[in-house]
């Protein structure tokens, strides 16, 4: 797996499709860096330290790099210190994770605050654009979760939970847009799965260095992901004058197995 682009940012921000994009991008910080790492061990937060030097070494050589006793070299302690927090590689990186989970929930939290409460489609078109702004702006965090080869997803009770609670947020926005008459389709969890696969393929796309044989400038790669996302939703989705119009589309009974 190649280096992926060093973490871009440690607080949420969430970026208006509007002229302040452009300048949130060049807002972008660092990951934390060995000294950061260090700096907060020294005051106590060992925990915090080993999780920042595991996303750094992520980041900039790879997952398949990261070892227990590489990130305690880079914090600056004894070889059996991070045992004291993690039982091993896969515990440490399942708290990376964690941490992600907790990011990507809260740029979710802050993108629907932005939208029109009043609007299902919007909720719904705002997680998909936090899903591709979280992974562009947190390549590392997006490849560790995705891959779940370094982590034990569902052994992590707050992952499993934070997972769930993202999925039922979706069905909820999705049950409201068809009880409006606003979705072509009667069921709900294909057209989440639709736009889960497609902010996944994108984001992939992204941090697999895909554009560029698609003929995507790099400058155009956010915008050309943005639009791509809207042409789907807008297929998906009924205009509110023809929800008006047209009857609901009947929820699909589930195929018992």
């Amino acid at each position: 797996m190649r280096p992926l682009p060093r973490e871009t940012t440690l607080h949420l921000e969430v970026r208006d499709l509007s002229s302040s994009k452009t300048q949130t991008m060049r807002a972008r910080r660092p990951a934390p860096s060995s000294t950061e790492a260090k700096r907060r061990y020294h005051h106590g937060d060992l925990r915090a330290a080993l999780i920042a030097e595991a996303l750094s070494i992520a980041a900039t050589e790879g997952i398949e790099k990261v070892s227990v006793r590489e990130v305690a070299r880079r914090a600056g302690v004894s070889p059996g210190a991070p045992f004291r927090h993690f039982a091993d590689k896969t515990a440490l990186m399942t708290a990376v994770a964690e941490e992600a989970m907790d990011r990507f929930r809260a740029e979710i939290d802050a993108a629907l605050a932005k939208a029109d409460a009043d609007d299902p489609i919007a909720g719904f078109r705002a997680v998909g654009r936090a899903f591709l702004s979280w992974a562009m702006r947190n390549p590392t965090h997006f490849a560790i979760i995705s891959s779940r080869q370094a982590i034990d997803f569902p052994g992590s009770q707050r992952l499993v939970n934070q997972n769930t609670a993202i999925q039922e947020l979706v069905d909820h926005l999705l049950q409201k847009a068809l009880s409006a008459g606003r979705l072509r389709s009667g069921d709900t969890r294909l057209v989440q799965l639709a736009g889960r696969a497609l902010v996944y393929g994108l984001a992939r796309m992204f941090t697999d260095g895909h554009f560029e044989s698609w003929h995507v400038p790099a400058t155009e790669v956010e915008t050309r992901m943005e639009a791509v996302l809207d042409l789907v939703v807008e297929s998906l989705a009924k205009p509110p004058s023809d929800a008006t119009t047209n009857p609901n589309p009947r929820p699909r009974s589930r195929r018992r197995p």
